[in-house]
């Protein structure tokens, strides 16, 4: 979807997503000592702030400003300071080379080229031993899983994201099963998770 359909979707409901942290984020970041974290593609906030009430310091990114007027008013609502919200397209976003201890990019699908050069970007972001986590539907979920995207060429495989992102120690690629609530019962999507130190 473009820019326009995003803010229309967010202006539709309440939230589009639940306020509650994606369970690989929480599972993954967990532990991390707080510094400087860049949210990219930060929706309605709800990893960028779960992250800034533990102490992070964060920039988060999303191209709508629908979304990102949503995420300050909870964030507001919860009392998460440390945010900085950034109205941005991420496929043409540019980090502070080395600036961030922390860059996050979940659910973000994009054709190849996008995807590989956003990656790019992300990692180019990464403080030495700043950490990278990528999170998306697989392209398994089309056949196999529940949700997300239909189209094969936006979906992640954990091979190509982690050839996408030399120079980077992988720490954790392969996919997650994440049970998924619906009116049908519990579901299971399948997704793709990578973990990445910059050295």
């Amino acid at each position: 979807m473009d820019r326009q359909q995003w803010d229309d979707a967010y202006a539709s409901t309440d939230l589009v997503w639940t306020a509650e942290p994606n369970v690989f984020v929480v599972r993954e970041l967990g532990g991390l000592a707080p510094g400087r974290a860049l949210d990219l593609g930060a929706g309605e906030g709800r990893n960028a702030i779960w992250l800034a009430e533990r102490g992070w310091q964060v920039t988060a990114v999303d191209f709508s400003a629908v979304a990102l007027a949503k995420a300050a008013r909870l964030a507001a609502g919860r009392g998460a300071t440390g945010i900085t919200w950034v109205t941005a397209d991420v496929r043409g976003y540019q980090p502070p080379p080395g600036s961030f201890d922390l860059v996050l990019l979940a659910y973000i699908h994009l054709p190849p080229a996008e995807s590989d050069a956003l990656l790019h970007a992300a990692a180019t972001g990464l403080a030495p031993g700043g950490t990278l986590l990528v999170v998306g539907h697989d392209r398994d979920n089309i056949a196999h899983g529940y949700g997300g995207p239909q189209e094969p060429a936006v979906l992640y495989q954990a091979a190509e994201v982690v050839a996408a992102l030399p120079g980077l120690i992988i720490q954790q690629a392969g996919q997650e099963r994440r049970p998924v609530l619906t009116g049908e019962g519990e579901r299971t999507a399948i997704d793709t998770l990578v973990l990445a130190r910059r050295p």
